[in-house]
């Protein structure tokens, strides 16, 4: 399998990483998240109350751990959909005793990178 590679300038906040994966609410929801879901069905699948759950989504997609997904139908009630953006999470202290962080990413098909540019296009409108 092919994997993108991780740019300097895309690896994540080391504070937000460890912030997100000292939470036991997070890592819940990271052990979930076997496949893409909605946020009332990780709430439902981890017992964790709706509006605590948006906060956890919060920091885990601050810390570039989780990348949501804009599920489009044809109704117009589009759903957010969310799933892992990691498959390793590395922390490493450098010749000048600091510490960093490096997140290996799994490979996207054409329509998943196109699902997250039109997830980037949502946002901004």
């Amino acid at each position: 399998m092919v994997r993108d590679p991780v740019r300097v300038e895309d690896a994540p906040d080391l504070q937000a990483v460890l912030g997100a994966l000292d939470d036991p609410d997070c890592r819940a929801i990271v052990k979930r998240l076997d496949e893409p879901m909605t946020a009332s069905e990780l709430s439902d699948a981890t017992d964790i109350p709706l509006s605590t759950v948006y906060r956890k989504l919060d920091l885990l997609s601050d810390a570039s751990l989780l990348r949501e997904l804009t599920e489009v139908r044809s109704d117009g009630h589009h759903t957010t959909r969310y799933d892992l953006d990691f498959e390793e999470v590395r922390l490493a202290i450098t010749e000048a005793r600091e510490f960093e962080v490096g997140v290996s990413r799994p490979s996207r098909s054409a329509e998943e990178r196109l699902a997250d540019m039109w997830s980037e296009v949502r946002k901004q409108t």
